[in-house]
């Protein structure tokens, strides 16, 4: 099968629907890193009323000429003042307070000097000053969050204040991790010949899937036996909605994953894309299960997850998922090594908002070198099309 260009690979991609994504209602409480399956809305205007934005004292503005008013009353937060305000009255009013009927204005504590039943105006305020109007953070109506949105603490926060107790939020979607190779050594385990290395990928790939939203089923890893993987692959379609691979989708002898997908009854999307690294990537279909194949050297995993395991779980989510992308200055030359999509650590820098990259410490060599995406790092992004770059010239960025 052909290798396609990268751009074709990611609209195939970004092309795959599921009709129905799995979802439920989770406590307000337990929501946090859930992402919304149902938008929303505002049922009322906050604040339903004109509130207090500090201490003070409640007045009508057209009575601060009058320098002196009589204090007709104390209002604090969450008392259901029936008193209104009669000209040349005040009512001392605290931070959240419904605002007296007849009031518009609010004086700080500051501006004003009490004296036994009066407060003398020291220093007059605009009109409506300190004073929340209705619908001031948002109206009835409003779509305040909207599906698709992973919920964070700003979200629990506004859902707290419109007593949502369980929003609709989707399944996560369920993602088997699969290492393949002999030489893999897990965690711990002891090694016994000078060939064998420890496994990476199947610990980084668990990693994103966990900070980008899915939920990692570990398959730990597996020795390059034809047999043994295809029956761990048959459970894990069974049980999850992406499966990832790392190794075996090369043109080696012992590379049975690329054999193994087409067998299980997966339409294969596409087998070889025109990137560096991670040229022998395949993605298959089946049903609504998908297999992401990606390469066994560990930076070249990587780099693929991030590009293609990131919308595939936005697919679960109803959301599109990819790393953010924003333009950067070379401070240092940038050699374009081969004619195709090319995606490069680079140490990057904000400085007085722009972008700036430089190579500085990182190591070029095989697509093996995990440690290049260590530290302030990003991913240079050149086209097929691209040359080499001088210093000065402004290049994409892809933010991890």
């Amino acid at each position: 099968m052909a290798q396609i260009h990268f751009d074709t690979s990611m609209k195939i991609l970004k092309d795959q629907t599921i009709e129905q994504p799995r979802a439920h209602y989770r406590h307000l409480t337990e929501a946090a890193g859930y992402v919304l399956a149902k938008e929303i809305v505002a049922d009322e205007s906050m604040p339903p009323f004109p509130t207090s934005g500090m201490d003070g004292y409640a007045l009508r503005y057209a009575d601060q000429p009058l320098k002196r008013l009589r204090i007709a009353g104390d209002n604090p937060a969450g008392s259901d003042l029936q008193e209104g305000l009669h000209p040349g009255e005040c009512i001392k009013t605290f931070t959240g307070a419904l605002m007296p009927e007849g009031s518009d204005t609010l004086i700080p504590i500051e501006h004003v000097t009490v004296e036994g039943e009066e407060i003398v105006i020291d220093e007059p305020v605009p009109f409506g000053y300190a004073v929340r109007p209705v619908g001031e953070a948002y109206e009835a109506g409003d779509v305040l969050i909207p599906s698709g949105t992973r919920i964070g603490f700003a979200e629990i926060g506004v859902m707290a204040g419109l007593n949502v107790v369980k929003p609709m939020v989707f399944d996560p979607p369920v993602v088997a991790i699969l290492s393949t190779g002999s030489e893999l050594l897990q965690l711990g385990e002891e090694q016994t010949n000078n060939a064998q290395i420890r496994s990476t990928n199947n610990y980084t790939i668990e990693a994103i899937v966990s900070q980008y939203g899915g939920e990692a089923l570990r398959l730990s890893t597996e020795a390059d036996d034809r047999d043994e993987i295809t029956r761990i692959l048959a459970d894990a379609v069974e049980r999850s909605d992406i499966i990832v691979t790392t190794g075996g989708v090369s043109v080696g002898d012992y590379d049975f994953v690329k054999d193994i997908v087409p067998d299980l009854g997966f339409e294969i999307l596409f087998q070889g894309v025109r990137i560096k690294p991670g040229q022998h990537i395949m993605l298959a279909r089946k049903g609504d299960t998908f297999i992401l194949a990606l390469p066994g050297f560990a930076y070249s995993s990587t780099v693929t997850a991030l590009l293609y395991l990131l919308p595939l779980i936005g697919i679960f989510t109803h959301r599109s998922l990819s790393l953010p992308s924003v333009k950067a200055t070379l401070r240092d030359p940038f050699v374009k090594r081969a004619k195709k999509a090319e995606f490069t650590a680079c140490n990057v820098m904000l400085e007085s908002g722009r972008y700036f990259v430089d190579f500085q410490g990182k190591k070029v060599g095989t697509s093996a070198i995990l440690t290049n995406m260590l530290g302030d790092s990003a991913l240079l992004y050149t086209s097929e099309s691209d040359t080499s770059k001088a210093v000065g010239e402004e290049i994409d960025l892809l933010l991890y």
